[in-house]
């Protein structure tokens, strides 16, 4: 008999893992979104212009990009329970460490000794410099966390159930950003924006009693991990692969592109839209207040977040209607791309209403996206091998959104926000194409010496 997580960890116990799991994103994505929803208040504080926040955006996307192979490798090697714990130390702190920065500060005279010789940061405005170094640290420390759930999820799930529970955990990331705007605006109302970073930052270190407690240690989850179905034709569990050798097969460089299509949509939403919501009409931005930025914020990331459970939840009905793992995922990708694209009907509603529901529908099936992309990568590599291909993928995807966050800054200065919105709407189907031409059948990928 086969000893796999379904038979030797209980039903209860692997779903109080995917909740747990569940609620270390939310926190990632709380402690990341303070500054998303103070943009507003400390540009006008700080004399910041979009493109000059874009810069501190593209400093977190940068150091997302650059910890996400190393993130990879240290799932792979300490195991997801000490180096999901790690990290989550490291971010918390962090995240805290942001009320010490602003002009005239000590965090803002090492950004400026760390980053002066960058051409043009000695001529930026004053208090930049340390959140630019702040975000890279922060972005660093918390790409991570979606490595180790993917990881976790691969051996605890078998494909019939993988999406789903990848929807439930990758819903937390979207519960992150809808409770993050009444809660910063609360707190920065009642106790100044510098605490706003603080409260969140230490509160979410609770989170590792109750994980300690639950998720099993590195020997055991090895042991009992589910394999892929076919796994025969996967690497071994010895069998040692180079990062060139993950990188440049096929199915992985699939599992890469439709991350860098989809990945900056999310983060485009997560870093502009309190931004978006703010900025005056002639920009083509909707004027809101900060107050009602409060409520209008969540919205989207409400409907979003509805993507990953209930799409994981047809995912799973796709892939057992079929009878198919390729045909049912690939119906659900399809569906989910199609809705992703509405993205780009923004310019062209005028009610806000309406267009905080499209956005919503747009952010719906961008997790959609996400909650299949889990359940396929246990489907393409073993679990042993998910941290590294996942932190191959994260490193497109971070790149990726690197450029769009960094070129959104801009682009909103010179053009509005038209176009911006029509660029977020196109990028789901170039990730169909990376499908249908690229991945072509999802099944287990084969490796070197693993190849028949």
């Amino acid at each position: 008999m086969v000893i796999t997580a379904e038979s030797a960890l209980s039903s209860k116990t692997r779903w109080t893992i995917v909740g747990l799991l569940s609620a270390s994103i939310t926190i990632n994505l709380l402690d990341r979104q303070v500054l998303s929803v103070l943009a507003s208040e400390l540009r006008t504080a700080f004399q910041w212009n979009n493109a000059q926040y874009g810069y501190i955006a593209v400093a977190f996307n940068l150091g997302m990009m650059c910890g996400q192979i190393p993130a990879g490798s240290l799932m792979d090697r300490l195991g997801t329970r000490i180096g999901l714990a790690i990290i989550f130390v490291a971010w918390s702190l962090l995240t805290a460490l942001h009320a010490l920065a602003g002009p005239g500060t000590a965090v803002e005279g090492l950004g400026r000794a760390l980053i002066g010789w960058i051409p043009g940061i000695g001529a930026l405005a004053a208090g930049l410099a340390g959140f630019i170094l702040l975000r890279f640290a922060l972005g660093l420390s918390q790409c991570g966390n979606y490595t180790a759930g993917i990881k976790a999820l691969a051996g605890l799930f078998s494909a019939a159930t993988r999406a789903r529970a990848g929807g439930a955990f990758n819903a937390g990331a979207q519960f992150g950003s809808v409770i993050a705007p009444p809660i910063v605006v609360f707190l920065a109302s009642q106790f100044g924006w510098r605490m706003a970073f603080v409260i969140p930052g230490l509160i979410g270190l609770l989170w590792l009693f109750p994980w300690f407690a639950t998720f099993p240690d590195k020997q055991t989850i090895s042991a009992v991990s589910i394999k892929p179905v076919g796994g025969a034709a996967a690497a071994a569990a010895g069998e040692r692969l180079s990062l060139f050798e993950l990188f440049s097969n096929q199915k992985v460089f699939a599992l890469l592109l439709i991350r860098v299509f989809t990945g900056p949509i999310t983060t485009f939403y997560w870093t502009w839209l309190p931004l978006y919501l703010r900025s005056a009409p002639e920009t083509g931005g909707r004027g809101m207040s900060f107050l009602a930025l409060g409520f209008f914020a969540s919205v989207p990331n409400l409907i979003g977040m509805t993507g990953n459970v209930v799409g994981g939840l047809l995912t799973d009905r796709f892939v057992k209607a079929t009878g198919s793992v390729d045909k049912g995922r690939k119906l659900a990708f399809t569906c989910a791309f199609l809705l992703g694209a509405l993205s780009m009907t923004m310019p062209f509603v005028g009610n806000d209403f309406l267009a905080v529901l499209l956005m919503g529908l747009a952010l719906f099936g961008n997790q959609w996206v996400a909650a299949t992309y889990i359940g396929t990568v246990g489907d393409v590599v073993p679990q042993h091998l998910a941290g590294r291909v996942n932190g191959i993928a994260g490193f497109g995807d971070n790149g990726a959104a690197l450029l769009a966050v960094l070129y959104t800054g801009v682009i909103v200065d010179r053009y509005g926000w038209t176009p911006v919105f029509f660029g977020a709407g196109t990028m789901p189907f170039l990730a169909m194409a990376s499908l249908f031409l690229v991945m072509r059948k999802i099944e287990p990928a084969q490796f070197g010496r693993s190849r028949a």
